[in-house]
């Protein structure tokens, strides 16, 4: 193959896979790796029925060869190792010595998510500008209540009254230190290449002490993930955040010592973030296996002052989205009774812009 053909494809979107006459795959880009969940060393000469599971898409390519002519099936069914998608497919025969067919598909699950999730995003984005912009009118009259609080007390003879200007002292200290919270991390990231290892190993050691080690906690590393870009601290915090909401999920339904959480880290090929297409990216994963998001608070888990908890504050998971934010990255929540699983998306060195 070309190489400028090779490297069109390689980069390509679509997901794209040639087969020979006796329907084994002869390539396939990157996409198409990502989406079978198999690498080219592994897929080449596979037999078709072998990688995808549906007739309807054999009787295609098997009419496209003798008929020599195009076919296109849209919203099908297509059954891979990790599931079934719907997916627009389109086969085209070739005339080379190699290559007999040229199949080309086009999820329409990640199309419509990401889109979602960019509606959100803007929703989200949107809301924490509120957010921001109240938390600063609230920030400026409480420094007055305190300063106020502290010379009334100094003026006060009656030591007995003193009382309630401490009880004013510390409420605006408590309400100051919630409004900080609320506008989340103050200063950009200081960014540095980084294992990301060393942020899931802290964040597990956190955790396991919080919980005396009782709960079960696993760690799912992929060793060969190059260093990330990241700040470290704002990522150990961000993932802190997700690992104590398992941990108070687990703990609505069931002791610490039946719960079960699970750190992972993956790398994810062709992946668009913010409408951005990402050639290698780091997956991160929280998963637990607690009792799941309440379905009322799907579409607004990421919002501010929103929390499944009956005593969460609600910001622990937009300060972590923030966060996310400032790294480019991307963060996504699974949710069914007894496995929910939050994944985080960070772009990789050479694609950091």
């Amino acid at each position: 193959m070309h190489a400028d053909l090779f490297e069109l494809l390689e980069n390509s979107h679509t997901t794209v896979i040639a087969l020979d006459k006796m329907l084994t795959l002869q390539y396939l880009n990157a996409s198409a790796e990502t989406l079978l969940d198999l690498s080219k060393q592994r897929a080449l000469g596979a037999p078709m029925t072998e990688v995808i599971g549906q007739k309807e898409l054999y009787h295609d390519l098997h009419r496209a060869i003798e008929q020599h002519q195009q076919f296109t099936r849209w919203e099908t069914p297509l059954t891979f190792s990790q599931g079934t998608i719907t997916a627009d497919y389109f086969v085209t025969p070739m005339d080379c010595q190699r290559y007999s067919l040229l199949l080309e598909i086009h999820p329409r699950e990640r199309l419509r998510r990401i889109a979602s999730k960019e509606s959100q995003a803007t929703g989200h984005e949107t809301s924490r500008n509120l957010v921001r912009g109240l938390a600063h009118e609230i920030k400026n009259p409480l420094g007055g209540i305190r300063g106020a609080a502290q010379l009334l007390s100094r003026m006060l003879k009656d030591p007995t009254l003193e009382d309630y200007t401490g009880i004013i002292i510390e409420e605006a200290d408590r309400l100051r230190d919630l409004v900080d919270r609320m506008l989340g991390p103050l200063t950009p990231p200081y960014i540095r290449a980084i294992n990301i290892h060393e942020v899931l190993e802290r964040v597990g050691q956190l955790i396991s002490a919080e919980t005396n080690q009782q709960l079960r906690i696993t760690r799912d590393y992929d060793p060969s993930i190059p260093p990330v870009p990241v700040d470290k601290e704002l990522m150990i915090q961000a993932l802190l955040n997700l690992s104590r909401n398992a941990m108070q999920a687990i703990m609505q339904t069931m002791s610490l010592e039946e719960g079960h959480l699970t750190l992972r880290s993956r790398i994810t090929r062709q992946f668009t973030i913010n409408r951005k297409r990402r050639r290698l990216v780091c997956h991160l994963s929280v998963i637990d296996n607690g009792p799941g998001v309440p379905e009322s608070l799907s579409e607004s888990l990421f919002y501010p002052m929103i929390s499944g908890h009956p005593e969460g504050s609600g910001l622990g998971l937009s300060v972590t989205q923030s966060i996310i934010r400032q790294h480019k990255g991307l963060i996504e929540c699974d949710s069914r009774p007894g496995n929910t699983c939050f994944h985080v998306y960070l772009p990789l060195q050479d694609e950091q812009s």
